[in-house]
């Protein structure tokens, strides 16, 4: 079995690939960017029980690009059979300050990457009647946040695109499902300080945000054979801050 994280060199990509690899799987890391950060996740891989591991480069918002990958990974036998749509940029801003460009931007990676990822490597899927594709979502999806309208906006249209691809796809074996966390403890928060990080832990019923690792869980489960009765669903790891 094998495994594409996409956005995967570190944060909670890197904890799903490091998730897989425990479990003696093919694991591809795809990275646009961040070559060292990929390469180090991938060493964290294999020193855990990856199977392979492979780093490929490619800006989701590219579909030449992606093709390229595509056709790497059939040359080295790793066609996915489980695609994670993790990369994702997030944007904060009243939305009278949004930009064309932003809206651009946050639009072609968070949406339109998934949407190429998902469309480019579903056919082997569903010419093997198995697979799994598990998008990487957000809690502002499902409720918006003020000051976050274009993310959450993006995230909103992950969702409807998981609901309506899962029923798609389910003749053939294939699940969709999306994976919404509440706030994890990665680079995402570090436009917060201090003091507000204490305020929006005391928001949260836990009283704590999530690790990468516990997020990395629930994507593993969803992947596995057992879970093929689940599909079309938006599961929210927060905490209890949203219920």
């Amino acid at each position: 079995m094998t495994v594409l994280v996409t956005g995967g060199s570190r944060g909670i990509g890197a904890a799903i690939a490091r998730r897989f690899a425990v479990e003696n799987m093919n694991v591809v890391i795809h990275y646009n960017q961040a070559h060292e950060a990929a390469n180090e996740t991938a060493r964290s891989c294999m020193r855990l029980g990856a199977a392979n591991v492979l780093t490929v480069s490619a800006d989701v918002r590219s579909r030449e690009q992606l093709l390229r990958m595509r056709e790497k990974l059939e040359q080295r036998g790793m066609v996915p059979d489980i695609v994670v749509n993790n990369a994702g940029v997030a944007h904060y801003s009243m939305l009278a300050d949004v930009t064309d460009d932003d809206w651009d931007e946050v639009m072609n990676v968070n949406l339109k990457g998934m949407f190429l990822c998902t469309q480019l490597f579903m056919p082997a899927m569903i010419g093997q009647r198995f697979g799994r594709i598990i998008n990487v979502s957000s809690i502002w999806g499902i409720s918006g946040a003020s000051c976050e309208v274009l993310y959450s906006t993006s995230k909103g249209g992950m969702n409807a695109f998981t609901k309506a691809l899962a029923k798609e796809l389910a003749p053939s074996g294939v699940t969709v499902n999306a994976v919404a966390p509440g706030a994890v403890d990665t680079v995402m928060l570090d436009n917060l300080d201090a003091a507000e990080k204490v305020a929006l832990e005391s928001e949260i019923p836990v009283g704590r945000f999530a690790q990468p690792e516990e997020i990395a869980s629930l994507v593993y489960f969803l992947a596995l054979p057992e879970s093929a009765y689940i599909t079309g669903q938006i599961i929210s790891p927060n905490g209890g801050w949203l219920t």
